[in-house]
């Protein structure tokens, strides 16, 4: 850690959704994240884990242009136990989400599960094996 910057975790994560009724549904009922606080229909935080995730529009504070719909901006990944990650894939598949790839054990000691939000972001459900 640099002592000029002790940053020691990351606990909030902000996505700028392009389509945020779907991604509020997704993130809320999909994958059945807690509301941790509301503030009106442009902005949701949900807790997970120690970090909480907050879904806003552009505009509020920051006006970028958006990338297209479909487009990858980011990808975020959630740790669960070794023998939970099939039973994730499997929980998705029934809440018809498109399962990218996986369960995949990989060479770096990860067994993965990759696929998108309503927005085209990746998410990856993984465990440590």
């Amino acid at each position: 850690m640099d002592p000029k910057l002790p940053i020691r975790s990351l606990d909030y994560t902000v996505i700028f959704a392009r389509q945020m009724p779907a991604m509020r549904e997704f993130y809320g009922t999909v994958l059945g994240f807690p509301v941790h606080k509301e503030l009106g229909s442009k902005w949701i935080e949900y807790r997970v884990g120690s970090n909480t995730l907050a879904l806003t529009e552009r505009g509020a504070v920051f006006d970028d242009p958006s990338p297209p719909v479909g487009v990858l901006s980011l990808q975020l990944a959630f740790r669960v136990a070794p023998g939970e990650v099939l039973t994730c894939a499997s929980t998705l598949k029934e809440r018809n989400v498109n399962i990218i790839s996986g369960p995949t054990d990989q060479p770096w000691g990860h067994r993965t599960l990759f696929f998108r939000d309503p927005d085209g972001n990746v998410l990856e459900i993984y465990a440590e094996i």
